[in-house]
């Protein structure tokens, strides 16, 4: 989780405690809460990122919600992180919301790929500029 907070810093303008660490204050919870769900993901029995899924979401009471996602970089462009994404999507079926904050180009161009072969191109973007959330919301129904 540290490695993936110091991954998005770049964009969230987080910095580290006073103990040299970020900090997620929600991780406990996903041990904890009925409907958030944390996943590994490993590659050779390696450890090579991991799946946050929740159901807080910005626009549909009752849609999942990838909260947080991430792949070491040592994994990346591999096709690691879109099988991943493409089994937790399998995992939960119904609606789905897969959120991208406006600066994070990268996680952009991932996410609009995956899920537009994940739905043959049958998803919807929606821009959000609130308080609650500023970037890309993809959502579909699978």
């Amino acid at each position: 989780m540290e490695l993936y907070e110091y991954d998005f810093s770049e964009f969230s303008n987080s910095d580290l405690d006073e103990n040299g660490r970020y900090g997620y204050k929600y991780l406990d919870n996903y041990w904890q809460e009925e409907n958030r769900h944390p996943f590994f993901i490993k590659v050779d029995d390696k450890l090579a990122g991991f799946v946050l899924v929740n159901k807080h979401t910005y626009l549909s009471d009752d849609a999942n919600a990838i909260a947080e996602f991430f792949i070491l970089k040592k994994y990346r462009r591999g096709g690691i992180g879109s099988n991943a994404a493409k089994q937790i999507f399998d995992m939960f079926p119904g609606k789905w919301e897969v959120t991208q904050t406006n600066q994070n180009k990268d996680a952009q161009k991932f996410w609009n790929k995956v899920v537009n072969e994940y739905t043959n191109g049958n998803y919807k973007e929606v821009v959000l500029d609130n308080e609650k959330w500023k970037g890309p919301v993809l959502t579909f129904d699978n």
